[in-house]
């Protein structure tokens, strides 16, 4: 082979590389091929379809964009997933965001770097529930009692033994059943329990069904104890339940909330950030279809108990 035979074919080559970078630079390498999974819950919760629901918004919102939803075990088993790169976007409760990012609580020992904060969603509302005929009116009425406080370990849990020590309550002064709200709820209606506590938005279905059995109770949570709750965690929020939110209880009750909200891993870059988070609160009545607590996300709570820092393309978007 020649010399011009040489240079012909390295010209050739040249082309072909140059050709694949501009097909590179006009999106080949940016949206027409961005992939993202979002981690949600199990598929009878609340965060399921609205994972769904977001999917599809990106889906239609963002050009090349492939999202899809996959259920998963929630909040805690979202963060792990996040943390091996299993899935680029989660929801998931600020508190256990706090507590992966701090390395606290089920997080001991374990922290977890590089998760950014896309928006916080709607609230998480913490409930003590009694029943009347127990004659407990206040949290300072639970000493000496029984009371269910979630599964041991749960971001419920760590909920009720925080908002017990705002009212200088441990665990000593109580007889904790470390029960799920499920068995909560049935251990209250068989007189097992005094009380148990959950975190959920409201109305929840199983307080609902003790209701229509039942008169019961909420729990305040007063102002003072709430200030200070919020000073010394900061991903509390104050809540006032409505009355008549549950059948038969007929009084507005101030507590305290968590928030769910949307995390991305560090493959969700600022770009990327603001553009999700565009789609998403420029198409909130497709997430309120979804479900009933797509009503409660506005671009106004965004940054709502923001426990971890933002996405700077996110912040960018709600700060226009």
């Amino acid at each position: 082979m020649n010399f011009q035979s040489l240079k012909k074919m390295a010209a050739a080559a040249l082309v072909v590389v140059a050709s694949a970078a501009l097909l590179t630079g006009c999106g080949g390498n940016t949206a027409s091929n961005k992939f993202l999974n979002i981690g949600t819950g199990g598929t009878a919760g609340t965060y399921y379809p609205l994972g769904g629901a977001m999917a599809e918004i990106l889906n239609k919102e963002i050009p090349g964009m492939n999202a899809s939803a996959q259920s998963t075990g929630a909040s805690v088993a979202n963060i792990n997933m996040l943390k091996d790169n299993g899935i680029d976007l989660a929801i998931v409760q600020n508190d256990i965001v706090y507590y992966a990012v701090n390395g606290t609580e089920m997080f001991e020992g374990k922290k977890v770097d590089g998760l950014k904060g896309i928006a916080s969603l709607y609230p998480e509302t913490c409930q003590f529930v009694t029943l009347d005929s127990t004659g407990i009116k206040s949290i300072q009425d639970l000493k000496g009692k029984r009371v269910a406080v979630g599964a041991v370990g749960s971001g419920a849990e760590a909920n009720a033994r925080q908002i017990l020590e705002a009212y200088g309550i441990t665990y000593d002064d109580i007889q904790v059943q470390y029960l799920s709200f499920a068995e909560g709820a049935s251990a209250l209606k068989d007189g097992n329990v005094d009380a148990a506590f959950l975190t959920a938005g409201y109305p929840t279905a199983a307080v609902q069904d003790i209701s229509s059995q039942n008169k019961i109770r909420l729990l305040p949570v007063e102002a003072a104890q709430a200030d200070a709750l919020i000073a010394k965690y900061p991903f509390y929020t104050k809540t006032t339940i409505p009355k008549g939110t549950y059948a038969g209880f007929d009084e507005d009750v101030p507590t305290v909330s968590v928030m769910a909200m949307l995390v991305a891993s560090s493959s969700v870059d600022d770009d990327m950030g603001y553009s999700i988070a565009k789609a998403l609160f420029t198409n909130l009545d497709r997430l309120s279809a979804a479900h009933s607590v797509g009503k409660l996300i506005s671009k106004e709570n965004a940054e709502t108990g923001m426990s971890l820092p933002m996405n700077a393309g996110a912040e960018k978007f709600f700060k226009e």
